[in-house]
C-alpha cells in the first residue's frame, strides 16, 4: 500500500477528484508541454456531469491562466478504465499531443498507461487481516506498524494534517453566510456551535458538538477553504469533527490525535487499496463509508481498544453504509454531502461504543466488507455514481 500522505492531501476544495485531481493532472501535462500555441482539455463521465458544480472548469483554466485554452464537457462518449476521465491536447506547429488522464479519487490521478508510483509503496500487507495477525505477532499496535513502515518522519507530516484540520474546523465554525454556487445554502456550522439550551441534555450536547465541527469542515471545503482529504474533500468532516470532539470532551493530547490518525489512515489505505474511495465509481459509500470507518479506528485507537475492537468499529461503518449513492444536487458538495458528515460522524462514535460491547461476537471481517462494498459500488446504475442524474440531485429544483 501507498504512504499515508497519498490518502491524506492536504489542499483546497470543493472536491478531490474533481477539482484537486484535474488540477493536478493539468500542471503535469503544462509543464510537459509548455510552450504549445494553444490548449483543449476534454472531460468525460462524472467529470463532465458534475464538472460545473464541482468547479472543474475554474480550476483548469486557472492551470492553463494566460494561454489559449478551451474546455469541453462530454456527457456522451462513455469512458473507458474510470468515470473520471479527461483528454489533455497540445497543439503546437499543426501537430498535436494528446494525454489522457483519470482522477482515481482522493486527489490521485494516473495518465493512460501509468501505475501507481511504486515508490509510495511503503506498506507490504494489503488486508487488515494479515496487519492485525503481524501487530499481534509483534506485539505492537497498528499506529506503531505505521511508524515501522513509513519511519518516524511521517508524525512531522501527520502533525501538519491534524493542525490543517484543526484550522479547518476553527475556520467553519466561526463563519456565517451563503456558500457559493447558486442555491443559497446557509452555513450551519457556527449556528449549531453556539445554539446551547438551558436544559440542554449531555447527548444532545455531543450530538450537536459533533455536527457543528463535520458541518464546520465540509463548509469550509465547499466554498474553496483548505483542508485534508480524508479520505477525500467530500468526506473530509467526518475524521476531524470526531477527533476534535474526543480531544475536547476527553483531553486527548496532539500526540495521541496523530496516533489515531495513523490507525485511521491504515484502514482508509485498505479500502482505496483494495476496493474505491471514489463517489464516481462506488457511490457515496466509498466516501462517506469510508470517512466513518476510518473515524472509528482513529476513535478505537485513542481509547486504546484492541485490534480487534478496531476492526469491528471499522467494519460496523462501512456494513452500514452500504448501498449509499452519490447524488450532489447541481454537482455541488453541499446537498445531501454537507448533512451526511454529520452524520457519519455521530454514526463512528456510536460504531466505537457497540465494537466495545460486541467485537468478540461478530461475523463479519473488515476485509470482506470492503470487498462487499466495492462489489456493490459496482452494481450501482450509474446515475447514483456522482453524476447528478439520480437520487436527490434529480429530484431538486
Amino acid at each position: 500500500m501507498q504512504s499515508l500522505r497519498y490518502l491524506y492531501r492536504i489542499g483546497i476544495g470543493p472536491s478531490s477528484s474533481h477539482t484537486m485531481g484535474p488540477c493536478t493532472a493539468g500542471k503535469r501535462f503544462l509543464a510537459e508541454n509548455p510552450d504549445a500555441d494553444r490548449y483543449k482539455v476534454i472531460l468525460y463521465g462524472s467529470l463532465a456531469k458534475t464538472g460545473k458544480g464541482h468547479m472543474t472548469d475554474a480550476v483548469l483554466y486557472e492551470v492553463f491562466e494566460g494561454r489559449d485554452c478551451e474546455i469541453i464537457m462530454d456527457c456522451e462518449t462513455e469512458p473507458d478504465e474510470h468515470p473520471n476521465m479527461m483528454d489533455l491536447i497540445a497543439y503546437k506547429d499543426g501537430k498535436e499531443t494528446v494525454r489522457r488522464a483519470y482522477s482515481i479519487g482522493g486527489g490521485e490521478v494516473l495518465f493512460k498507461g501509468e501505475v501507481r508510483d511504486v515508490h509510495a509503496e511503503v506498506y507490504p500487507l494489503n488486508s487488515f487481516t494479515d496487519i492485525a495477525e503481524y501487530c499481534y505477532d509483534k506485539e505492537i499496535r497498528i499506529w506503531q506498524y505505521v511508524e515501522m513502515c513509513e519511519g518516524p518522519e511521517i508524525w512531522d507530516y501527520l502533525t501538519e494534517v491534524w493542525e490543517t484540520m484543526k484550522a479547518a474546523v476553527k475556520a467553519g465554525i466561526t463563519t456565517d453566510g451563503i456558500l457559493p454556487g447558486g442555491i443559497g445554502t446557509q452555513r450551519k456550522a457556527k449556528y449549531l456551535y453556539r445554539q446551547s439550551h438551558i436544559d440542554e441534555s449531555e447527548e444532545t450536547k455531543t450530538n450537536r458538538f459533533v455536527c457543528a465541527y463535520a458541518f464546520g469542515v465540509s463548509e469550509h471545503n465547499a466554498s474553496g477553504g483548505k483542508i485534508v482529504t480524508a479520505p477525500t474533500c467530500g468526506a473530509c468532516g467526518v475524521v476531524p469533527a470526531v477527533m476534535m470532539f474526543l480531544q475536547k470532551k476527553r483531553g486527548f493530547s496532539d500526540e495521541k490525535i496523530i496516533h489515531a490518525l495513523a490507525t485511521a489512515g491504515i484502514v482508509g489505505n485498505l479500502i482505496k487499496t483494495n476496493a474505491s474511495i471514489s463517489g464516481a465509481e462506488c457511490g457515496c459509500q466509498a466516501e462517506i463509508g469510508t470517512a466513518c470507518a476510518m473515524a472509528a479506528a482513529g476513535a478505537a485507537e485513542l481509547f486504546e481498544l484492541g485490534i480487534d475492537e478496531i476492526e469491528y468499529a471499522a467494519e460496523i461503518s462501512i456494513e452500514h453504509h452500504l448501498g449509499l449513492t452519490c447524488d450532489p444536487v447541481r454537482g455541488l458538495v453541499q446537498i445531501p454531502c454537507i448533512e451526511r458528515n454529520a452524520i457519519a460522524a455521530m454514526r463512528a462514535l456510536n460504531a466505537v461504543n457497540l465494537a466495545d460491547f460486541l467485537a468478540d461476537s461478530r461475523k463479519i471481517s473488515f476485509d470482506m466488507v470492503v470487498k462487499t462494498m466495492y462489489e456493490t459500488g459496482k452494481d450501482l446504475k450509474v446515475m447514483y455514481r456522482e453524476t447528478s442524474e439520480g437520487g436527490l440531485a434529480k429530484q431538486f429544483k
